[in-house]
């Protein structure tokens, strides 16, 4: 078999190079001020706002091996967790320029796979002292918010229903044959079956989180407050500016009541809290690390789901009843949370919807594909055998005509008013489905599918051929999705519609830009929100963000290389078993675990310098060393840094950022997700380190025969 082989230097080891060459475009993303990227498509001159490693990574050239192992780890943190991968992808950058050092002082490849190893395992459980259970975490923040809640009574004479209480963050839009003044409160229908708390609204948060609303007030009331697109007046005549970007978002068009009397109970689920906060929301906004752009979606999401919850006993949000539909051409102010499933169809299918709005509908799920060609995951197909056409036409008509009409047939037959396909949909067959008032949708994901198929008693099928009575489902609603102001919305290529039906858990977060480049950004934004709070629900625990636990991590391993310093050569043969492996520990030891801190370190300072903490990399590894000098002087460096983050101290230089009391805000991080980046960087890191060579077959080859590089290839 032709090759090319290429040795792969242990001073100048390639592919760790390869590595820190990729990582480094991630270096603005750490940190809570991430600095955006616009990805370029060069054939279509389309362009993308990201402000995630792993757009970033897809959109890179991953042609080198290290590159893809890269995308695979970036990917493999993304599925699990949805957080963490820019912290992954900056790690494997500083520890692949560290090891690299390392062997460049003729440290053995085998003592830098064992230490660094042992060293990481030894940081993740020193920093456990570390974590605190988010019933502690919500007292905190419950506290944090009695505090500023009064200073805000004291100082703006909003009282206790100003603009930070969950109450007013929560606006349902009118019911679009109720009356000009009418708003429909929350308890006339908490208790109901439809759409439980969300029937006749939609959840709209406007206030506090980047984009203003126009609120009416009643007439011949003179105490309440008024929002509008230039500030917030108060009744004490004090005015407070509302400030928001005017190239992403607009004011909203409807009009909407603020008075408490409209919302009384409305958050009935987030009372639960000692101290009656916003629990959920207060967790939520900790964990979002500044990005406060979908934290009012989010608190709808918990208020809907703990509503919800009061029944089942539970207290974790579950992701599988979020969905979202990203709606291009709208204000971000018209976003919000709808109770159901959105989602976008063609203006024929629109039509078709029409004709079924206000009629229960019978609903048919599939699970796989609704082609001709479609076959099950698993099926074997005869040997040797060549299909020609599986289903011959006795009239002569066209091939897939019979298929066509035989499956017609039986939606027909079986009533069948709605398909839902997890899968493709033939254009032709959805063309005739039309034609006979039966709407079809595909590309629907399973946890909608399981949803309806909970509520209206619907059994997902394979094939249609395998339909029956049984599986039918009933009590399914579709109707045109409107926005906050009654408007049907019509986007031309695409219109938003709404399937639902009574008891349905699904709600969806309906993201709305005017900018096409933005879409995937806010998606993205919105399910890292998302998934950080319920990862911290899940374990139950967090650490202290802002640079605590990996403040920790290097106070620990000078700790360790200093007990590695002067240690007796026996002792070094006493933890390593293996003789050949002793020697190179006991002399290496020190200069490894350096390399590891070097990892953190880097971390920091460019957190550090990216929130303007520090004006370079310089002053911010010295703001480093001189907290851990004073970490080390304790007896206790977990207290003293537990402290430090009580006090919102960590790593600050000058000021830091401060909420609207001149409170420090507290940050937390995820530790599943943070300990799992971790490991899956260096486990990369020390993967590619052991690569002894390079061996490319195929095509390839004879390209690089006449390329620049064809001398470091040895061709066989």
């Amino acid at each position: 078999l032709p090759m090319a082989f290429r040795d792969v230097n242990a001073r100048r080891h390639i592919g760790l190079q390869q590595l820190s060459s990729l990582a480094s475009t991630g270096r603005t993303l750490l940190g809570p001020m991430k600095s955006h990227k616009f990805v370029v498509e060069e054939s279509t001159n389309q362009s993308t706002l990201i402000c995630s490693a792993v757009r970033l990574i897809e959109s890179l050239d991953l042609t080198s091996a290290a590159g893809q192992l890269l995308n695979e780890a970036i990917q493999a943190q993304n599925k699990e967790f949805r957080t963490g991968m820019s912290t992954l992808l900056f790690l494997v950058g500083a520890w692949s320029n560290a090891v690299v050092e390392c062997l460049q002082q003729n440290v053995p490849v085998s003592a830098i796979v064992s230490v660094m190893s042992e060293g990481l395992d030894s940081c993740c459980e020193r920093v456990q002292c570390l974590q605190i259970s988010i019933h502690d975490v919500k007292k905190e923040l419950c506290s944090s918010r009695v505090r500023s809640s009064t200073f805000e009574s004291k100082t703006c004479q909003v009282g206790h229903d100003g603009l930070l209480n969950p109450q007013n963050l929560l606006y349902f839009q009118r019911d679009i044959s109720a009356p000009e003044e009418e708003v429909i409160p929350i308890d006339s229908c908490s208790h109901q079956g439809d759409d439980c708390i969300f029937k006749k609204g939609l959840v709209s948060p406007l206030v506090g989180f980047g984009s203003a609303a126009s609120l009416v007030k009643p007439a011949g009331d003179e105490s309440s407050s008024v929002i509008s697109g230039s500030g917030i007046t108060t009744s004490s005549g004090v005015k407070h500016k509302l400030a928001h970007s005017r190239h992403f978002g607009t004011l909203r068009k409807g009009h909407f009541l603020s008075q408490q009397g409209n919302f009384q109970g409305c958050l009935s689920g987030l009372s639960a809290d000692p101290c009656g906060c916003d629990g959920l929301g207060q967790l939520a906004v900790a964990l979002s690390h500044g990005n406060q752009t979908n934290m009012a979606l989010l608190r709808s999401i918990a208020a809907y789901q703990q509503e919800r919850a009061q029944c089942r006993g539970s207290s974790q949000l579950n992701i599988t009843e979020i969905v979202t539909c990203s709606l291009l051409g709208l204000p971000e102010s018209y976003s919000c949370v709808s109770p159901g499933f959105v989602t976008l169809v063609s203006p024929e299918q629109a039509t078709v919807i029409k004709h079924l709005e206000d009629k229960p509908l019978r609903i048919l799920l599939m699970d796989g594909d609704l082609t001709e060609q479609y076959r099950h995951v698993g099926f074997n197909r005869p040997c040797n055998v060549r299909t020609i056409l599986e289903h011959p036409s006795l009239q002569g008509g066209r091939a897939g005509d019979t298929w066509l009409s035989r499956m017609l047939d039986i939606l027909i037959s079986f009533e069948i008013n709605l398909v839902l396909v997890k899968g493709n949909v033939c254009k032709s067959l959805m063309e005739r489905c039309m034609a006979s008032r039966i709407l079809v949708m595909g590309s629907v994901t399973r946890n909608v599918l399981c949803a309806f198929g909970e509520v209206t008693g619907a059994q997902a099928v394979t094939y249609l051929t395998q339909l029956n009575a049984s599986c039918v489902g009933n009590g399914a609603r579709v109707e045109l999705w409107q926005a906050s102001d009654g408007r049907a919305m019509d986007l031309g290529e695409f219109v938003p519609a709404r399937i639902s039906a009574q008891g349905l858990p699904l709600c969806t977060a309906v993201l709305t830009t005017p900018v096409a480049s933005k879409v995937q950004l806010l998606e993205d934004q919105f399910w890292t929100s998302v998934c950080r709070l319920h990862h911290a629900l899940k374990d139950g625990k967090v650490f202290p963000g802002g640079g605590a636990v990996e403040l920790l991590c290097l106070t620990h391993i000078g700790a360790l290389t200093e007990q590695t310093v002067g240690r007796a050569h026996e002792t070094a043969v006493e933890e390593f078993p293996s003789p050949w492996l002793a020697v190179p520990v006991a002399d290496y030891k020190s200069i490894v675990l350096q390399a590891l801190a070097i990892g953190w370190k880097r971390y920091l300072s460019v957190v550090m310098c990216n929130m303007a903490k520090a004006v370079s990399e310089l002053e911010a590894c010295a703001s480093v060393d001189h907290q851990l000098k004073k970490a080390a002087a304790c007896a206790s460096p977990s207290a003293y840094i537990l402290e430090l983050f009580r006090r919102g101290e960590v790593l600050r230089v000058g000021s830091g950022p401060c909420d609207d009391h001149g409170e420090v805000s507290k940050v937390y991080d995820n530790v599943g997700a943070k300990t799992e980046a971790w490991r899956r960087a260096l486990d990369l890191v020390l993967l590619v380190l052991q690569t002894d060579a390079e061996i490319i077959t195929g095509p390839k080859r004879s390209q690089l025969l006449n390329s620049p590089l064809s001398r470091e290839f040895m061709f066989l």
